[in-house]
């Protein structure tokens, strides 16, 4: 088998080396270094991930709870204004029945003194 017009195995361990040499330079090889680099880089990338998370988390329980307490207060409004609804349909009827007491009573009193 030739490559580039060598036989392989009379380039033997020079090719081994030149081929080595140029994928370190392609950047196919990195060295251990660049590995435990990029190793850290990734563990505080996961770490930064876990800390958004929980925060989310936190800020989801925090609006839950906003807004079961906001619909606490709108049901309570409701119940609120359906019985100031009540109470103000019931003025006129109220209002008619006090009237009328009055004109009997001032009927049966007698007539207003001049």
């Amino acid at each position: 088998m030739e490559v580039l017009g060598f036989r392989a195995v009379d380039l033997g361990a020079a090719a081994l080396v030149g081929l080595v040499v140029l994928m370190v330079l392609r950047g196919q090889l990195i060295t251990r270094r660049q590995h435990e680099d990029m190793i850290a880089d990734k563990d505080r990338q996961i770490a930064a991930e876990r800390e958004e998370k929980i925060t989310w988390r936190e800020a989801h329980s925090v609006s839950e709870e906003g807004r079961r307490a906001a619909e606490d207060h709108a049901s309570e409004m409701v119940e609120l204004s359906k019985f100031a609804t009540g109470v103000l349909a019931a003025l006129p009827r109220a209002a008619g029945e006090v009237s009328s007491r009055a004109d009997v009573d001032q009927a049966s009193a007698g007539p207003p003194a001049p």
